[in-house]
């Protein structure tokens, strides 16, 4: 609601707002390049606060000369798909087609489109890059300059992100990967071969949440003998405590509590070497902050934040964000500030959207703290080299991943994933072009 009407507010003093990047899925017409064959696929739907739906909907088409449509084999619910649940993204509106984490099979390609082929199996990413403007040309893919054209974001933020899959019309409007099919822009750039040897319960998560984690840890600067504090255990979370041992961190300690307190014990399964801090579980009176140093006397030498400013801890930023006044608390970066060392590292990872109060910029200046927006992941920039260290069994995806469930159930997995219950970490979510769950693979579960 806080992201909503700030949104709303940068509206009215630009006064108008552009969607025109290339063109987007809020329909499924086909030109020249197309044919509108009349057949129907099922897609995941906003539908309202704190509700989804799946619909049938006519199956994409080539629209743009670089297109590709692939033929959804998987995808899953990310984290950051709750704040579009929640509607706390602006431009999101009834009837749009959520996901921004998918694979699949190349079933149709425009004519420019000549680096994929009918039938190959690939990973899509989730924000979509031209491949050819200045930012993708420096690896900064994220942020290209041509497929997201919205003026409010470029009014808030300065800059633009790219466009991304299923996540409103604030970052281009693009039809998501929670579908049986998906229309992919600038195919050429936006998908990754998936090698023979690589199960699609592996490779879909290169989409997001394997590249994010990596890219929050690299892009922070996690080195040898650091000793890293991660505050949320979710994916994103789990994955960059693997990270930042892969990185030769010394000590990794994972925070998180309340509902999600069950998180701190499936990652500690996963990683035993992993250090687990509930802030649920503190003295009354005491701190975070102090806690933390009790456990690492001087403090962190890096912070990670993988939980995002939606959720208030405090009554203070829960009325603020219920009265617009901020759009995201600020409390967790207060907690990193405070517990690293002089001069330490916090890297943002979690989703900021908008505006924060009660900001500690006194600690940030004063002790020499270095803020780190990782910003959205570049993913097209790992995503190679990480399907070399899967191929490789380095990093293993599936670590994470708790449930297979059908994508028919979709409703109900948006209604746990939000509640964190049933141990629900991570979910693959499969199609009715899906091949046989892979042997590491959970097997086909309900609800």
């Amino acid at each position: 609601m806080a992201f909503t009407q700030a949104a709303n507010a940068v509206e009215r003093i630009i006064g108008h707002s552009d969607n025109t990047s290339i063109t987007t899925d809020v329909s499924n017409y086909a030109n020249k390049y197309g044919v509108e064959t009349g057949e129907k696929i099922l897609a995941t739907t906003w539908q309202g606060k704190n509700k989804v739906k799946l619909v049938e909907m006519p199956k994409p088409s080539v629209i743009d000369p670089g297109d590709v449509i692939v033929k959804v084999t998987g995808s899953t619910i990310c984290g950051s798909d709750l704040h579009l649940y929640h509607g706390v993204i602006p431009q999101l509106e009834k009837g749009d087609v959520l996901g921004h984490e998918c694979c699949g099979v190349v079933e149709r390609v425009g004519p420019e489109a000549d680096r994929v082929e009918v039938g190959e199996r690939v990973v899509v990413s989730f924000p979509i890059a031209c491949g050819d403007c200045d930012n993708c040309r420096n690896e900064r893919y994220s942020q290209c300059d041509r497929t997201n054209s919205n003026t409010i974001e470029n009014a808030m933020y300065g800059k633009r992100t790219a466009g991304m899959f299923g996540y409103s019309h604030f970052t281009g409007g693009f039809a998501g990967g929670q579908a049986e099919y998906i229309r992919v822009p600038y195919g050429n750039i936006n998908l990754l071969s998936i090698p023979a040897d690589v199960p699609d319960e592996k490779a879909l998560y290169l989409s997001d949440v394997v590249a994010t984690s990596w890219h929050c840890v690299v892009d922070t600067g996690v080195k040898e003998g650091d000793v890293v504090g991660i505050w949320g255990a979710g994916p994103i979370g789990q994955m960059c405590a693997e990270f930042s041992f892969f990185h030769g961190a010394s000590r990794v300690v994972l925070i998180d509590g309340g509902d999600a307190a069950w998180r701190l014990d499936y990652v500690k399964k996963k990683l035993p070497k992993l250090e687990v801090l509930s802030f649920t579980d503190l003295a009354r009176g005491k701190s975070l902050a102090s806690r933390v140093k009790e456990l690492v006397p001087g403090g962190l030498d890096v912070a990670l934040e993988c939980a995002a400013g939606e959720y208030a801890k405090g009554w203070a930023h829960y009325f603020e964000q219920m009265l617009g006044v901020e759009t995201d608390t600020s409390e967790l970066l207060n907690e990193m500030i405070t517990s690293v060392r002089p001069f330490g590292r916090v890297g943002v990872t979690g989703i900021y959207a908008g505006y924060t109060n009660h900001f500690n910029i006194g600690a940030l200046m004063e002790t020499g703290v270095r803020l780190i927006g990782n910003g959205q992941a570049p993913v097209h920039r790992y995503w190679k080299d990480l399907m070399s260290l899967i191929q490789k069994d380095e990093i293993n995806p599936l670590n994470m991943v708790s449930h297979r469930l059908r994508l028919e159930d979709i409703e109900m997995v948006y209604e746990v994933f939000d509640r964190r219950e049933q141990g629900m970490q991570k979910v693959f979510l499969q199609t009715k072009h899906s091949s046989p769950a892979a042997k590491e693979s959970p097997k086909l579960s309900t609800l």
